[in-house]
């Protein structure tokens, strides 16, 4: 071979070999992230359960990719998104958004694992065998919100022990909507309130609700759980300011935003964990032998801004319990 041909071909393997060590480099994992409502009111959510991932070793858009699959409120779409993951073929699907996408995602596969959220018992609803030992291919956090409807009630009734009629905002799409009504006339039974029920599927909806206090002329409000409520609580806290309504939230975002108070788990430590956990299990650990978490702490918030454009006292009982206080 001549020394021309020689260089001629050396030079075209190096420029060939970039190309044959990328093909050879393994795939990078993609995660399938199934969740209930929208993407905007979720940012910090999405930014927490990056942090938990990053804390597991990994870092999006360079060493594993996520596939957002949002259902924008409209549970119905839930199973469709769920199943359009698993034709991607993703590694692991973050069923987020409460118990409705993890439902969902537990239909549409029993191979991939399922890191998920919700807030009734995963074992009541099916998606694990137990909370230490969940079996088959799911875990994640039992945020148990579902259960503290008749507390967060208790508590409005203790910050306005005047108030006679309390309405109750929940939607009724949502899938533990029935379970938290009924405790909550249990305990309004029990305190002598009277309850006005309102319901809530859309924005639309969550107007034309605060739009009837205007007939109604409810003393408190007590919006429920429900995922949907949290990607619109900017809208509800304004409602409510508007209406110079005193009521009692879901958890602390809500009174970061203007709402007087809350009473529930920290929903961006649950992402966090959520991410953590997808990171565990990308790096070899089976669902089945990460235990269900669930929240060690429920935070009492009270926004005293808020509370003296109401022209309300706080009672000092229930300000020296709470979690945060808002100035």
């Amino acid at each position: 071979m001549e020394r021309r041909e020689f260089i001629t071909l050396l030079a075209g393997a190096a420029a060939a070999w970039p190309l044959v060590a990328r093909a050879q480099q393994p795939a990078m994992p993609v995660i399938g992230f199934l969740h209930s409502t929208s993407a905007g009111p979720n940012a910090g959510a999405v930014s927490a359960f990056r942090e938990g991932l990053k804390q597991a070793g990994y870092v999006d858009g360079q060493n594993v990719a996520i596939e957002f699959r949002w259902a924008d409120g409209h549970y119905d779409r839930l199973p469709e998104l769920a199943r359009d993951l698993v034709r991607e073929r993703v590694a692991v699907i973050a069923a987020l958004g409460g118990q409705a996408s993890a439902l969902a995602a537990k239909a549409a596969t029993s191979t991939i694992p399922i890191v998920f959220d919700t807030g009734e018992d995963p074992v009541k609803i099916g998606l694990v065998v137990s909370f230490g030992k969940p079996g088959g291919n799911a875990t994640g956090i039992s945020m148990l919100t579902n259960e503290i409807e008749a507390k967060r009630l208790g508590l409005l009734h203790e910050l306005i022990p005047t108030a006679p009629t309390i309405a109750v905002l929940g939607n009724p799409d949502a899938p533990a909507h029935d379970v938290q009504l009924k405790d909550v006339r249990t305990a309004a039974l029990a305190l002598g309130l009277k309850l006005q029920i309102l319901e809530a599927r859309s924005a639309l909806e969550i107007d034309n609700a605060f739009a009837s206090f205007n007939q109604r002329r409810p003393d408190a409000l007590l919006v429920m759980s429900s995922a949907s409520f949290n990607s619109r609580r900017n809208q509800i806290v304004q409602l409510a300011a508007r209406q110079a309504i005193p009521a009692m939230y879901e958890h602390r975002l809500y009174a970061m935003a203007g709402g007087l108070i809350s009473y529930g788990i920290d929903l961006i430590e649950v992402y966090r964990q959520a991410g953590i956990y997808t990171g565990q299990i990308l790096n070899g650990t089976k669902p089945a032998d990460l235990p269900v978490m669930q929240p060690t702490k429920l935070e009492l918030v009270v926004n005293l801004k808020t509370a003296k454009e109401l022209g309300i006292t706080i009672p000092p009982q229930l300000l020296a319990r709470a979690d945060e206080v808002i100035e």
